[in-house]
């Protein structure tokens, strides 16, 4: 691993490499999904079986039964938690970072929802909600409509997430086991884990930055507020300068960084790999172009695009999507690249999908990688 001066201009290569060294792409590590999942700060969780294809792609011999019996023993959970989207942590990163967002969350859910919440006592909402969700599990619509029978002028969406907004919830099992479905219900998190959470305490996301920058940086200031959905950083960042050190991108944008952090030769080989489409490694960052290509796809889904698609690296860079087909005992991994692919490069890629089908879907007699447009 390189040592870079402070000060250098760091081009999108020497960014990716970097990038991808830090999220364990460039080769599978041998460590356990607990550690894994602290390592990137979360996983982003929104299709159940993301986190699972995510962890496979960076963890050596991965059994997705270790991730599922950690969700099963609330040693893990999926909850709101960055940018008010669904995220997978460990219980300890559940108490940690969730009142860092606190303030993410009301900030949204008022922006959204700030007309039909006008005139309401947000706190006795959340009360209201809190006895109701103590009673069982509940989904966001049944939550509401129970708390319209208080508020029978008001729309159920609104009053549901206005109550889970200042009560941490988590989504219990079977919700996100593996191969296993289960409706969104919500439980209160620190009765759930039992813990508690204080969410007035003020918590400074200075340790949550921290801990960004070793997993996605060097960043700017607004890649963290891209990643986080957190204000106010530029002061945050220059309370943590003194113990950081700043590059420049070739925009002349200042990328802060932890010391220490792994900057691989920008000529090192990236193997190819299949992740899922909300994966943190192409949504964390304001200027995507360390992982996203700028403009030779233009016209194609992105990642986190809603596609319903995962995407694929190939070279380091996301260069398609891929989907799985299955019925009667055969599997199909369909692979749309965004621009032609060599034919070293379509066999590499072959051979990890093949790898992916019989992690995916064991069971299948049949399994063919098929490329696609």
């Amino acid at each position: 691993m390189e040592t870079i001066p402070e000060g250098t201009v760091l081009d999108r290569r020497t960014l990716n490499r970097s990038l991808l060294a830090r999220q364990s792409l460039l080769g599978r590590v041998p460590t356990g999904a607990a550690e894994m999942v602290e390592r990137l700060v979360g996983l982003q969780a929104q299709e159940p079986q993301d986190p699972y294809v995510a962890l496979w792609s960076r963890i050596e011999d991965f059994a997705p039964q270790e991730l599922s019996g950690m969700l099963a023993d609330r040693r893990a959970v999926r909850m709101s938690l960055l940018r008010w989207t669904v995220h997978l942590v460990t219980a300890r990163d559940c108490v940690a970072l969730r009142p860092v967002v606190q303030d993410v969350l009301e900030r949204r859910l008022l922006g959204q929802f700030r007309r039909q919440l006008a005139g309401l006592d947000l706190a006795e909402v959340a009360g209201a909600g809190r006895m109701l969700l103590e009673d069982g599990p509940l989904s966001p619509s049944r939550l509401g409509d129970a708390l319209r029978e208080r508020w029978p002028d008001r729309e159920r969406l609104p009053l549901a997430l206005a109550a889970m907004a200042r009560v941490p919830t988590v989504q219990p099992p079977p919700r996100g086991l593996w191969r296993t479905s289960g409706a969104a219900l919500q439980t209160p998190a620190d009765r759930w884990l039992g813990r508690d959470f204080d969410l007035a305490d003020g918590s400074a996301p200075d340790a949550a930055v921290l801990r960004y920058l070793a997993a996605f940086g060097p960043a700017s200031a607004g890649d963290v507020a891209v990643w986080s959905g957190l204000t106010g950083l530029r002061a945050v960042m220059d309370r943590l300068r003194p113990g950081l050190r700043v590059y420049r991108d070739e925009k002349g944008t200042a990328l802060y960084d932890v010391p220490g952090a792994p900057f691989p030769d920008p000529g090192t080989p990236a193997p190819p790999r299949f992740l899922p489409q909300y994966d943190n490694i192409a949504l964390s960052h304001a200027d995507r172009a360390r992982i996203v290509p700028r403009d030779p796809h233009a016209g194609q889904p992105l990642p986190g695009s809603g596609s319903n698609r995962g995407f694929f690296l190939h070279d380091g860079f996301v260069h398609g999507l891929w989907r799985i087909q299955s019925a009667r005992g055969a599997a199909v991994l369909h692979v749309r690249p965004h621009a032609p692919l060599d034919a070293g490069a379509r066999k590499a890629l072959a051979a990890e999908g093949e790898r992916l089908l019989g992690f995916a879907v064991p069971e299948a007699a049949a399994r063919e990688v098929r490329f696609t447009g």
